[in-house]
């Protein structure tokens, strides 16, 4: 029977995470993922993915520092991304920094090898964004968290205490989403027994693409009309529904509830984005949508969704919007890893049929 895209047809069995629409939960490892994105760390949570099991302090500490001494840009990488035109979209530089590393990948993938690029991940965009714009890359700070030491290669300052919450939370929430595009890119490719960056290279090719990790540019144009009427939201949201207009942001395919990321964003912007007047407003914005929404379409059920909040994260920390996709790769880069190894570890390759069509001759 076909089925186009291969939508609801089974093809792996996994332990890392459970993406439940109708429930509308999400799950890492069998843990809640928005609770642990309101009470766990990045390197906490990229534990989990990858390991199976939460670290105990001294587990903590240890990998903590491993992804620390990994972030450095090998002089190698540096010299190529000198070689590599400053015109080339970041997404695509970034593909060719991790194809560069393929001649010390091996096969079975290692761990080692999946947290080597976790921890490269962040060094290489924040360079390949300081020197397209012709400003140098800070010295790095070994002080600074996973989350916190992108932000600051990125801008050059250390975020605030509200920033570095939300960015965490985004960060974590988005670490792994069950068999979407780029997660079964990185099987398919890993399924023919080839090395992890060339597994990573399949999945930022499908990440780049605009139906799965484009930037959610609707958002941001829908917060950017809203700001600029500051005085009167209401009016400008009511203008845009009886304009027959989608307010982006709301709805989701998959959640046929409320998304639980965007409602754990949510939660972690209320108790910490209180002192950050930017990240308030989009908590606010959000309740007067649904209201709206509510109104307008009665018996839609229109929630927010992960894009919303992911948007209006990325707005409040000033990240330029073509930041976004690569910065959702910071987080996914875990859970293409750990789908990766369990790939390898239980492998075969992935060969679908098909129907043909056309003529016989």
């Amino acid at each position: 029977m076909l089925k186009r895209g291969l939508e609801g047809v089974i093809v792996a069995e996994t332990a890392i995470g459970n993406v439940d629409g109708q429930r509308g939960q999400l799950l890492y490892r069998g843990y809640n993922a928005a609770k642990l994105a309101e009470m766990k760390s990045f390197e906490e949570v990229a534990f989990l993915l990858l390991y199976g099991e939460l670290p105990t302090s001294e587990v903590l500490r240890e990998f903590e520092a491993e992804l620390k001494e990994k972030r450095v840009l090998p002089k190698s990488l540096e010299t190529l991304m000198h070689s590599i035109p400053y015109s080339l979209p970041i997404m695509d530089a970034l593909r060719t920094c991790i194809s560069s590393l393929n001649s010390t990948a091996t096969w079975p993938p290692t761990k080692a090898e999946a947290i080597q690029l976790i921890a490269l991940f962040p060094t290489i965009i924040a360079f390949w964004v300081r020197h397209s714009k012709g400003e140098a890359v800070p010295t790095p700070d070994p002080t600074l968290s996973h989350v916190d030491h992108y932000f600051y290669l990125l801008t050059g300052g250390k975020p605030e205490p509200a920033q570095s919450a939300a960015l965490t939370a985004y960060l974590v929430l988005t670490m792994e989403h069950g068999m979407n595009a780029s997660t079964f890119a990185a099987r398919v490719v890993s399924s023919t027994e080839s090395d992890l960056p060339s597994a990573i290279c399949g999945a930022l090719g499908a990440m780049k693409g605009p139906l799965h990790g484009g930037a959610p540019t609707g958002v941001l144009q829908l917060l950017k009309d809203v700001q600029t009427a500051s005085n009167d939201p209401e009016f400008v949201l009511r203008k845009k529904l009886d304009a027959g207009e989608k307010l982006m942001g709301f709805g989701h395919r998959v959640y046929k509830t409320y998304d639980p990321r965007a409602v754990a964003l949510r939660n972690v912007l209320q108790k910490s984005g209180g002192d950050h007047h930017a990240l308030q407003d989009a908590v606010h914005l959000e309740a007067l949508i649904t209201k709206l929404l509510a109104e307008y379409k009665p018996g839609r059920k229109l929630h927010v969704n992960v894009e919303y909040y992911a948007a209006a994260v990325m707005d409040a920390l000033a990240l330029d919007s073509d930041w976004f996709t690569p910065t959702f790769c910071v987080s996914r880069i875990v859970g293409w890893s750990a789908h990766v190894l369990e790939q390898a570890a239980d492998n075969r390759i992935f060969r679908p049929s098909q129907t043909y069509v056309g003529s016989v001759r």
